[in-house]
């Protein structure tokens, strides 16, 4: 049967795939059924949960887990994609820089940038929805405020959403 076959033989094509892909089903996105009369392209992040939901309409909704931002950094409000980064470079911002003043003034895009290879950057600037150079921070209280996510996901929800899309963030 071989290495997909005692997998396959256990559960699903699907947990099968992810469990050679390395990922467990709690952190691989999942259509879920959402409620909350959110439209459909919106995203919600729910902090508490540490999950991001994005809504399809007719009660369902892709379901990724994410980071928040740690004790002191979490955040609230309604808010949208104001751009969008393919292999964005970042630019750490004054209160990171205070914080670990060792860091260079820019990081290019690679496996050194904690944006991962996308970046959607929020209306004001100030936070975004991107990938990570620390897969292990995915699931826990750990950015400055952004919204992380695995590279994988990133690209994928990147893909569905635009410049525009509603971003309605949840303690």
């Amino acid at each position: 049967m071989g290495k997909l076959g005692k997998y396959v033989a256990a559960g699903s094509l699907a947990t099968a795939i992810m469990m050679l892909a390395g990922l467990s089903q709690v952190s691989a996105r999942e259509l879920v059924a959402v409620d909350g009369g959110f439209g459909a392209g919106t995203i919600v992040v729910k902090t508490s949960e540490r999950k991001l939901y994005y809504v399809l309409g007719s009660g369902q909704a892709i379901r990724y887990t994410v980071a928040v931002g740690r004790p002191g950094k979490e955040w609230s409000g309604s808010t949208h994609v104001a751009r969008k980064e393919v292999n964005p470079v970042w630019q750490p911002p004054e209160e990171v820089r205070r914080d670990k003043p060792g860091l260079p003034y820019q990081i290019p895009p690679g496996p050194s940038n904690p944006l991962g290879p996308r970046a959607m950057v929020l209306a004001h600037g100030q936070y975004a929805i991107h990938g990570t150079n620390k897969r292990e921070s995915i699931g826990t209280r750990a950015s400055y405020g952004c919204i992380r996510m695995y590279n994988e996901d990133v690209v994928d929800l990147f893909e569905k959403v635009g410049v525009g899309t509603p971003v309605v963030v949840l303690r």
